[in-house]
């Protein structure tokens, strides 16, 4: 199925908007791999070490560094990729900068979101437009059960929240510009993803790989937490079957919650020890839980029966082979292999594969 859906993609005019972060890296590997003509509009690489630059995945599309905060470069390289399909990833996406960064984390995951969006309204171009936002868009009431796509919206913390308004943004813009039909709109309410060449700061995977390079211990502040965790393969598949569903049939766009089944929702320390497996048990961890810590979700999954009835997806991979996965992307970059072939290796493996 998978393989069928990237042959709709040659040829078609892409913009996607944080292109130089974790997931666009690899977003825009696997449609360069299609034959997609890619534009893609973001920051400099939020990190260093990156995935954007360590694959060299400029090389593969048209790369503009800008603010999504400023429209009207954003609408100069906008209107100059004259896109057929929107990805709009851009976003401050960590919770811990959010309490640090509130105005800058709202601006960029509220403002930006108005400003791609207004980039589409002022166009004929685009067919189809998606807005990926978090799991943690919704009210969290710290329930044993997944949220639906009909449950409240509200995040706690800026970062959750500015996502909500991000959320109601794409909702409003949709029921006022577009309701001729003239764009499919989609959101995409994606949970925690992990994979190889993830450098953020306050991640607990990048930190697994961290502590791994230097012969560390892992430093685990909250080990208790239950997230769903998912390889990033499986969201980013999910966003194209999605974006290319709603440019053939406008019926299908609407709010999806993207996430892995419920026995991938496992509690950081359980993460933590197969990433020590799939690493030989080379490394230890360690519980330094933090006093006083800014508040974040102890427990959090996504219902995503309704990807599953509208599109008949499931996952590809459970968790262990997504830390097994991320495990051997680490291996190649610390041993100085070809990530790029490593990535398009993970790709093959993913497409052969289906749980």
């Amino acid at each position: 199925m998978e393989r069928l859906m990237l042959n709709f993609y040659k040829g078609k005019r892409v913009f996607v908007t944080g292109h130089t972060g974790f997931k666009g890296s690899w977003l825009c590997k696997i449609l360069a791999n299609a034959g997609a003509q890619v534009t893609g509009y973001s920051l400099n690489p939020p990190t260093n070490p990156n995935l954007f630059e360590i694959a060299n995945i400029e090389g593969d599309i048209k790369s503009v560094i800008g603010d999504i905060r400023d429209f009207d470069l954003l609408k100069k390289t906008f209107d100059e990729a004259q896109p057929e399909i929107v990805l709009h990833l851009a976003a401050q996406p960590i919770v811990r900068d959010s309490y640090k960064m509130p105005a800058y984390t709202y601006e960029t995951n509220v403002m930006g979101t108005v400003n791609i969006l207004e980039c589409v309204r002022q166009s004929d171009c685009v067919k189809s437009f998606l807005n990926v936002t978090t799991d943690k868009v919704y009210e969290n009431k710290e329930w044993q059960w997944g949220y639906r796509e009909n449950e409240p919206l509200d995040g706690f913390d800026p970062y959750s929240n500015s996502k909500s308004c991000s959320e109601l943004v794409t909702h409003s813009y949709k029921n006022s510009f577009f309701a001729d039909g003239r764009v499919a709109i989609s959101t995409a309410r994606a949970g925690n993803v992990i994979g190889g060449g993830d450098f953020a700061n306050d991640r607990i995977i990048p930190d697994c790989v961290r502590a791994l390079e230097k012969g560390e211990d892992i430093i685990v502040r909250n080990p208790h937490s239950t997230r769903p965790y998912q390889h990033v393969l499986e969201p980013l598949f999910a966003y194209l079957m999605i974006a290319k569903a709603q440019y053939e049939d406008i019926k299908f766009a609407d709010y999806y919650n993207v996430g892995p089944d419920e026995c991938d929702c496992v509690t950081t320390g359980e993460l933590v020890d197969l990433f020590v497996k799939y690493a030989d048990g080379k490394i230890n961890w360690i519980n330094k839980s933090e006093k006083n810590a800014v508040h974040e979700a102890n427990f959090l999954k996504l219902d995503c029966s309704k990807l599953k009835a509208v599109f008949d997806w499931k996952p590809h991979w459970h968790v262990t082979e997504a830390v097994e996965k991320t495990v051997e992307w680490s291996r190649c970059y610390m041993e100085k292999g070809d990530v790029r072939k490593c990535m398009d290796k993970q790709i093959e493996d993913f497409l052969a594969s289906r749980i």
